[in-house]
């Protein structure tokens, strides 16, 4: 794309509901007991291009395997791999469906691990309608009805913040087993193509 080329952005709306505790923030409620929030997750998608269809990227294509695993986080408690291990291992005992994330599971590490793990799934979708650079722009990731965070590539990817590895995540037996295809993920990871159908 040259430099100052016009993009146009779509914005698709998802909602889970999720439990967590965010350690070592400054709010007592927040960091000590377990607490769950109504997530409604903002995806802002970009291109300079348009499909067949006129558009830059089908609203139903998301509802696929980016629905599937925005979805993994729905009626679940996300953990911090650097949590206490007795913690992590009785919440893991007690709840069937659990993700593990390599950072602490505030609004703002969500917005960075779903930035990311939307841009891997768009990397590895095979086009068919004649999108064509096709980008995820920003995820907004509205925790309460008054408090958001934004992120965008380079917030993704900021030297200032703690680096995401995605091969750290880790979904439950429970989460996996609600997929369409258990093992996604790890196809995800190893760079495995998605070919989006014709038609859905």
């Amino acid at each position: 794309m040259e430099q100052g080329e016009k993009t146009v952005i779509i914005r698709k709306l998802f909602k889970f509901e999720n439990a967590h505790i965010v350690r070592n923030c400054s709010t007592r409620r927040c960091s000590e007991s377990i607490h769950g929030h109504s997530y409604k997750v903002e995806l802002l998608f970009s291109s300079s291009y348009l499909d067949r269809g006129e558009m830059v990227y089908d609203f139903g294509l998301t509802k696929r395997v980016i629905k599937e695993l925005i979805d993994s986080f729905d009626h679940a408690i996300t953990l911090w791999s650097g949590d206490d291990p007795e913690y992590l291992k009785d919440m893991k005992r007690w709840s069937r469906r659990w993700v593990e994330l390599p950072v602490s599971p505030s609004a703002e590490e969500y917005s960075r691990v779903i930035f990311l793990m939307v841009e891997l799934v768009l990397k590895n979708t095979v086009m068919v309608n004649n999108e064509k650079d096709v980008k995820i722009d920003s995820v907004i990731v509205h925790e309460t009805d008054t408090g958001y965070a934004k992120c965008s590539f380079e917030d993704a990817y900021s030297p200032h913040m703690p680096k995401i590895d995605l091969e750290k995540i880790r979904f439950s037996k429970g989460v996996r087993e609600e997929w369409s295809d258990p093992d996604m993920w790890e196809r995800l990871l190893r760079g495995e193509k998605i070919v989006n159908p014709k038609k859905i």
